[in-house]
């Protein structure tokens, strides 16, 4: 069985904010309360997928309010979910999107059959196409900076129809190069936020959008 056959008529399709600009903004903060002027600056530069992860204290808490605050401006989705229990609360929550670092089969079928999107976390091939073929949105490639954009042309070939997220130390002048090999998006953790969670400089974290969104569309546009 190829991933082209693999049973998967419950997918989710991956959003209109990440086919527009396809970069996912890893939010670990030290609370909660941190979040809301770093989402906002985001947003307003064009980042418009939030990935908010439940080793941040009180995550699912804030989740409603800074959901509601966007609205359909942006997507606010909730990571580091490592098992049906967490999986649960943040559907609940209000969730666009859970993200896993590992292969959960249970994690997988409970967001499909919620209609929500799903990143689980692979890296060898089998766990890529286990998760794919589970019914993965696209898969989480963690930790990609372990194996590089080149990882991801390489699956291209067995899995033409695999869209994957790099995850895990990918920096700003690594974007391209995942886009060019076949990546449906790249997330983004320390080398976008810098300190910006823990009080540091809003105008820097503002131009590191700028220069992402701008690696995007010089990609696209070659």
């Amino acid at each position: 069985m190829s991933a082209t056959t693999a049973d998967t008529a419950a997918r989710a399709e991956v959003s209109r904010h990440l086919q527009e600009c396809p970069i996912v903004a890893v939010l670990r903060a030290p609370d909660a309360s941190d979040y809301d002027r770093v989402v906002d600056v985001l947003v307003e530069r064009g980042i418009r997928s939030i990935e908010l992860t439940l080793t941040t204290p009180a995550t699912l808490d804030r989740l409603p309010a800074i959901a509601d605050r966007y609205g359909t401006d942006a997507e606010i989705g909730i990571g580091t979910v490592t098992g049906l229990d967490a999986a649960q609360a943040a559907i609940a929550a209000g969730a666009d999107y859970l993200v896993t670092p590992v292969l959960d089969r249970e994690v997988i079928a409970l967001a499909a059959d919620a209609g929500v999107a799903v990143f689980p976390g692979a890296l060898s091939p089998t766990e890529v196409f286990a998760a794919w073929s589970a019914g993965a949105t696209a898969v989480k490639i963690f930790p990609a900076q372990t194996v590089g954009a080149q990882y991801g042309a390489h699956l291209r070939g067995p899995f033409p129809d695999l869209r994957f997220i790099p995850s895990g130390g990918v920096g700003l002048d690594d974007v391209a190069a995942w886009l060019r090999a076949g990546a449906s998006a790249v997330s983004l953790g320390g080398p976008l936020l810098g300190d910006a969670l823990g009080g540091g400089s809003l105008d820097a974290l503002a131009e590191r959008c700028v220069r992402a969104v701008a690696l995007v569309g010089e990609e696209r546009a070659r």
